[in-house]
């Protein structure tokens, strides 16, 4: 992960980020797990071609959603030890310094964000149809 970026923030906006980011991750990875189960009850209930490919193209789009919460959860997490361990070298006035910011991450969160509420109403008109 790269933290080499010109742009500085104070450590409690970048924490107050990190926390609220792997909150709505846990979040979305819950509602995964809802999804999922959809799936099983509409496979449960349908055989049909049609509905089936569609069926797995949700349910490989959800295994990826989740591959990505994972990966930027353990991306938020890397990025919170690295300023954990720069305030345990150097704790003086560590709430006033500057660090490194996490664009990248900030990028990555607003595009999984995008991704993720684009396939949420595409599901749910599938679950209008079949359930």
């Amino acid at each position: 992960m790269k933290t080499e970026n010109t742009n500085k923030e104070h450590l409690d906006v970048l924490h107050f980020e990190h926390e609220a980011w792997v909150k709505q991750l846990s979040f979305y990875k819950d509602e995964l797990k809802i999804y999922t189960n959809r799936l099983e009850e509409i496979a449960e209930r349908y055989n049909g071609r049609g509905v089936m490919m569609e069926l797995e193209q949700f349910q490989n789009q959800f295994i990826r959603q989740n591959e990505v919460i994972d990966i930027l959860v353990h991306d938020i997490n890397a990025h919170e030890q690295i300023l954990v361990n720069s305030v345990k070298e150097n704790p003086v006035a560590s709430n006033h310094r500057l660090f490194n910011d996490h664009d990248g991450l900030r990028d990555r969160m607003a595009t999984f964000l995008k991704l993720y509420n684009e396939l949420k109403p595409d599901f749910m008109r599938y679950l209008v149809k079949y359930m």
